[in-house]
């Protein structure tokens, strides 16, 4: 389902003291003309993550002079951040994570870069397809039921830590690249920082979901080792699943027109996902074009698909964490990912590379 239409809000959210943003930047007595210490520190990150975004600018070879418009986009992005510290509320400001990260876009777009991380997410995507299969079977392996389920959230937590938008991780990868079973057994110890594992899994072998709208986050292992093997089991259960993709690339999410390349490479003869009947799988254009989402503006399409959903998935720390924790809908949620940055894991009172699962019950 492609998008083209006035973006929506999403039927089931809560719209009531709804606000896209988990961490405050500021509150209403701070000086409007003065950073707040919280502004500062998260203008400084993405700071920080400007040698990366340029690299990879530089090596793309579908943008003439990409070397001296990666110093160009280095350069005006970093203005923009000085900007915004010695004035909030310029840039369209004062500046959230959402705006921070549209700013960065923006810039990226001026300068003729539409998709800086397209090769990268390529080679992961086919990494990540040729160990599907034996990742299902590890988990098909698992009779006990509430083990496989927790064994499959484990593979969320595992494939999320693919993320280029964190500068460490970024660098990390650059060397040598992460192993996906490493990172199943390497998970920090549990309780982790939000930790409902039980009760959600309580609440999945019931099987009382009839329709389970995901939002998924980056492509390679987050997409095809984790929540793949999550939704086959979803399908297995006799629920339909609609996976939301952003419509346009930013850092190393998955397009909805990637991902739907990606299941049909999935697809057995029978056109199912190693067994499992597709026929309940939709995947369907969120309309976003940010690693972070507001849920007042998806697309129609989604909205439409998203009416009757009685569980919401808010997969990565950018929307599930970052941007929608705290997020209440009308039906039952579920918000995984893992704590990326120092920050976040500050403010959640956690450890780096901490795992967040949040359940809550309609």
């Amino acid at each position: 389902m492609e998008s083209s239409s006035e973006m929506v809000p999403l039927p089931v959210l809560v719209e009531s003291n709804y606000r896209a943003c988990t961490i405050p930047y500021r509150f209403p007595s701070d000086n409007p003309k003065k950073s707040t210490p919280t502004e500062v520190l998260w203008i400084d990150l993405f700071s920080n993550s400007i040698p990366s975004f340029r690299k990879r600018a530089e090596a793309d070879d579908s943008v003439p002079d990409s070397i001296s418009r990666a110093e160009r986009f280095s350069r005006r992005y970093g203005e923009i951040l000085d900007d915004l510290k010695r004035n909030p509320e310029s840039h369209g400001g004062p500046p959230d994570c959402i705006l921070l990260c549209r700013l960065r876009e923006q810039v990226l777009r001026e300068l003729g870069f539409r998709d800086i991380f397209k090769r990268v997410k390529e080679e992961e995507n086919s990494k990540a397809v040729s160990l599907f299969r034996s990742v299902v079977l590890l988990n098909d392996g698992i009779e006990d039921e509430a083990s496989r389920i927790e064994s499959l959230i484990r593979g969320i937590f595992a494939g999320n830590i693919f993320d280029l938008g964190s500068a460490q991780l970024a660098e990390l990868f650059a060397k040598d690249g992460m192993s996906f079973r490493a990172s199943c057994q390497n998970l920090v110890p549990r309780p982790w920082v939000i930790d409902d594992t039980e009760s959600f899994v309580s609440k999945f072998v019931q099987k009382v979901w009839k329709k389970v709208v995901v939002f998924v986050d980056n492509s390679g292992a987050d997409v095809v080792l984790g929540i793949l093997p999550f939704a086959r089991e979803l399908l297995r259960n006799g629920a339909t699943v609609v996976l939301a993709a952003n419509d346009t690339p930013s850092i190393n999410d998955v397009t909805y027109s990637e991902l739907i390349d990606v299941v049909s490479e999935l697809k057995d003869e029978e056109g199912g996902l190693e067994g499992v009947d597709c026929s309940r799988l939709l995947i369907v254009n969120s309309g976003n074009d940010l690693p972070v989402i507001d849920l007042t503006r998806v697309s129609p399409e989604l909205a439409y698909a998203a009416e009757d959903a009685d569980l919401v998935v808010m997969e990565g720390m950018g929307r599930g964490i970052e941007t929608n924790l705290y997020a209440q809908f009308k039906c039952d949620s579920m918000k995984i990912g893992m704590v990326k940055h120092v920050e976040v894991a500050q403010f959640l009172g956690g450890r780096l590379y901490d795992c967040v699962i949040k359940f809550n019950e309609a």
